[in-house]
Order: C-alpha cells, then sequence, then structure tokens
C-alpha cells in the first residue's frame, strides 16, 4: 500500500515525542517531535565536515593507491560529485520539511510505508555494523600505546563514554562530534601544507623527489589498468560513508532552512581539499609505487618526508576518527532512525520514548548493545567478522542513497501535483541528475558483484533484504489481526 505523497499516515512529523513535548529544556526549544533544537551553526558545519572524513580517507586509501595509482584522484571527484547531487536531492526534501529521520520518515511519506520502514531499519543496521567495526578498531590503536590493554576493555570503555555523552543532551553530543571534526581537519590541512612545502622548497627527506610528475609517470595514472582501477570504487565510496549524517541532524537544527542548505553547498569545496586536494599532494611528494596496501598513507607520507613521530600522530587521529564514526553515526543516528521506525509502528513501541531532554534514550540503549555484541563477535573471530560487518556497510549505503534520490523524484511529483509544498532549495537538472546518480550505482554494484573480494556484501544485503521481508509480513499480519 502506497501512501498519498504528502498525505501518508500518521508519521513522526505529526507525533510528538512521549517526553518533552512543546517544552523548553537544555538543548534548544522543542521541535513537534519532541527533540531539541540544540544543534547550532558551527557544530551542524563540522558534523557535515566530518562525515565525509571517515577512516576510509586515514586508511582503506592505501589499498586503493596501490591498486588504481594516481586514477584514484579520477574517481573520488566523480564519487565526490554523485554525492553531491544525492545531498542536494536529500537538502530539497531537508528544507521542505525538517524532521529527525529525515529519508526514512521522507521515504514513507512519498514511497509508501514499507519504504520507510525498510530505509530505516537498514540505515541503522548500515550504521550499526559501521559502529561494530570503528569501536573494536578503536581498541586497537589504543595497543599502539599501551600493548597491555586488552582490545575488548578499550572498546567497551570508549563505547559507555560515548553513550554517557549521548544520553545527556543533543548538544553535548554536538560539542563532542565538533571538536572531534576539527581534529581531523587540522591533520588533513597540515599534510596538505607539509606536502606543499616538500614541493615547494624541497623541505625533508623526499625534498629532492618529490614531483606532481608522480601522478602520470610511474607507470601512468591507471598503472594497473582501468579494471582495477575502477574495481577501488567501492572503497571510495566507503569512503564517503556519513556524507548523509547532515541529514538526520535537520530535526534537531537552529534554523535548518538555513544551516542545512548552506552545508550540503558546501560540500564540493569539503571534497576538493580533503580528498582531492589530499591525495594529489600525498602522491606528488611520493610515488603511488611506494605505498603499501593496509597502510595508512598518511603514515607513510609522514614517514618518507622524515617525521620520525608520524606513526604516533597518525594512530591518535585515525583513533579520533573511529570515535566520531561511532558517535556521530553508531550512536546518534541510529537512535534517531530507531525512533522514527518505533514512531512509525515498525518497531516496538517503547523504543519511541524520550527524555526530558529529548534524548531517545531507550533506542540509544539498544544501538549501543548491538555494538557491544560486535566487539565480542569480532574478539571470536576478528579476521572473517570485519569483512562481513563492512560489507553491511557499503550495501547498505548504495541503497539508502538510492532511497534518497527516488523518493526525491517522487517528492517532485508531488508538487507537481499540488501534494506537497515545494522547497527553495533545489536539486539542479531533475529528474536527469536523479537517474545519472541512480545509474552509478547501479554500474558500482555491478564492479562488487563481479569481484570475488567483494561480492559478499551483496550475499549479506540479499539475507538483509529477506530479513525485512519477512519482518514486513510480520508486521503487516500483527496489524490485521490487531484490527480482526
Amino acid at each position: 500500500m502506497d501512501a498519498v505523497p504528502g498525505k501518508g499516515g500518521a508519521g513522526i512529523a505529526e507525533q510528538a515525542g512521549p517526553a518533552g513535548h512543546g517544552a523548553e529544556a537544555a538543548g534548544g526549544a522543542a521541535t513537534a517531535e519532541g527533540y531539541k533544537r540544540g544543534l547550532g551553526t558551527r557544530q551542524i558545519q563540522m558534523i557535515a565536515i566530518g562525515g565525509t572524513i571517515g577512516t576510509g580517507l586515514f586508511l582503506g586509501a592505501g589499498t586503493a593507491i596501490s591498486q588504481a595509482g594516481p586514477s584514484l584522484i579520477i574517481w573520488y571527484a566523480v564519487a565526490g560529485a554523485v554525492l553531491f547531487l544525492v545531498m542536494r536531492a536529500l537538502g530539497e526534501l531537508l528544507t521542505h520539511r525538517p524532521v529527525s529521520g529525515s529519508f526514512a520518515e521522507y521515504a514513507r511519506e512519498f514511497l509508501g510505508p514499507f519504504w520507510g520502514y525498510a530505509t530505516a531499519w537498514t540505515y541503522w543496521i548500515m550504521w550499526v555494523t559501521t559502529g561494530m567495526a570503528e569501536i573494536t578498531a578503536a581498541g586497537q590503536y589504543v595497543k599502539y600505546w599501551f600493548p597491555g590493554v586488552e582490545q575488548w576493555q578499550t572498546a567497551l570503555v570508549s563505547l559507555v563514554v560515548l553513550l554517557a555523552v549521548n544520553m545527556i543532551s543533543v548538544k553535548a553530543f554536538g560539542e563532542l562530534e565538533f571538536w572531534f571534526a576539527l581534529i581531523k581537519v587540522v591533520a588533513i590541512v597540515a599534510m596538505i601544507l607539509v606536502g606543499l612545502a616538500v614541493l615547494v622548497v624541497g623541505f625533508g627527506d623526499v625534498g629532492d623527489t618529490a614531483s606532481v610528475t608522480h601522478l602520470w609517470k610511474d607507470g601512468g595514472v591507471a598503472p594497473h589498468g582501468v579494471h582495477d582501477s575502477l574495481m577501488t570504487l567501492q572503497i571510495v565510496l566507503f569512503a564517503y560513508l556519513g556524507v548523509e549524517l547532515v541529514g538526520v541532524t535537520a530535526g534537531e537544527a537552529e534554523d535548518p532552512q538555513k544551516n542545512i542548505p548552506r552545508a550540503i553547498n558546501s560540500l564540493p569545496v569539503r571534497f576538493g581539499l580533503f580528498y582531492i586536494g589530499t591525495l594529489i599532494v600525498i602522491l606528488s611528494v611520493v610515488s603511488w609505487a611506494e605505498f603499501s596496501p593496509g597502510v595508512s598513507p598518511f603514515v607513510a607520507a609522514f614517514a618518507k618526508i622524515g617525521i620520525p613521530a608520524a606513526a604516533g600522530i597518525v594512530n591518535f587521529i585515525v583513533l579520533t576518527s573511529a570515535l566520531s564514526s561511532c558517535n556521530a553515526g553508531g550512536l546518534y543516528s541510529t537512535a534517531r532512525m530507531l525512533r522514527t521506525a518505533s514512531v512509525n509502528g515498525h518497531a516496538p513501541k517503547a523504543l519511541s520514548r524520550l527524555t526530558g531532554r529529548g534524548v531517545p534514550a531507550p533506542a540509544l540503549w539498544v544501538s549501543a548493545v548491538v555494538m557491544g555484541l560486535g566487539v565480542l563477535i569480532n574478539a571470536l573471530d576478528p579476521e572473517h567478522a570485519f569483512a562481513y560487518i563492512t560489507s553491511v556497510s557499503t550495501g547498505g549505503a548504495i541503497l539508502v542513497w538510492s532511497v534518497i534520490l527516488v523518493t526525491h523524484l517522487r517528492y517532485r511529483r508531488a508538487v507537481a501535483a499540488g501534494a506537497a509544498e515545494p522547497s527553495p532549495y533545489r536539486l539542479p537538472g531533475a529528474p536527469y541528475t536523479n537517474v545519472l546518480a541512480l545509474a552509478f550505482f547501479a554500474f558500482v554494484t555491478v564492479l562488487i558483484a563481479w569481484s570475488a573480494d567483494t561480492r559478499i556484501a551483496l550475499y549479506v544485503m540479499g539475507v538483509w533484504i529477506v530479513l525485512l521481508l519477512l519482518g514486513w509480513a510480520v508486521l503487516r499480519r500483527g496489524r490485521t489481526t490487531t484490527r480482526a
């Protein structure tokens, strides 16, 4: 059963939370959903920045560089352009009606109840599994300084601290994420400045050999061929995972009509600086052939330049990046999505409850407990568990981004029919840009299926889709029984 665009049943936009509705409390004024608008311009901007910088850049880029060479820069640019289209589509929906739970709620409104249910749960499992990987990785990073500390101990302490901060208020979450993102930005800017110093004045141990000619010499732009180069697109997309987080914050942002478009419009500059700019500098300072799979390109570049503290510095940055991902994606966004599912009748009713400060405490606890199970899984079988976990994240991201694009198409149709109000912030070139972005995601899906190393993502997502359909059947049967 499809919902009438703009008129779909009692969703999260029409319902207030059980607590905090219409009240003023720490963290700002209450929204119609019961949340508090406690995220200011400074925090929204940094969450948008932090969402586009993850361990995919600090760690994953090493494997991608060794496989694609300098052509990796091209794929980061292409993927960044496509993700900007996705975010413009989401931005148009957000300014039409800012809600927390954003794209899951819009999917329910414009595509129908099933798609709201499927999107919310897919986004939840995507970030919970990512949080599992990140919180476990944090334990590994701390062992660099303190080898005697057990990995599970660090993971548990990190999870408890992040949960405690999120339980306080959205303002506390926003402040912590601001500083996490700032550390990542400073690290990237430092890498670019040091790299430019090497190129311009011959600073460091590689000053005599550093040159932009590394970008097309040493085997060419795609030294292993176009096929191997294209196969890195999955890694590239994983690096962009989190760009949509700014959409989840809309319901708790101060002045979302101004702050959300501002954050989205700045994405091309951020993509250009943080990904493309960084890769150009790194691959000009050090030839792509000197990077190894599984080794951070930041560590390798700093070490080649001759900065002895490079490993320790980058280890701290990557630790921060992992905690940031767990904080923003693993806890904050999953709790909002889980509550959206609950309010719409797609999850236990108890998960819709808010504290007096507008915090979805039960949903936070559920996400945290499941992430805690991920620590146990990784401890029992770290070699195989990590592959399964990250494959769900990548497949889930492609599905969620595609749903955003299709939802936007249905929203535009509703506007044309007079069933929804037009937004002042629009996706240029729609519907053609929607189709272009969807075609890109379909192409990447084919590439994932092509490689035996990444095909597991499709298998896992296939199982997930079956579970979603079974869950939906149970929900529908329960409603039919209740009506009877």
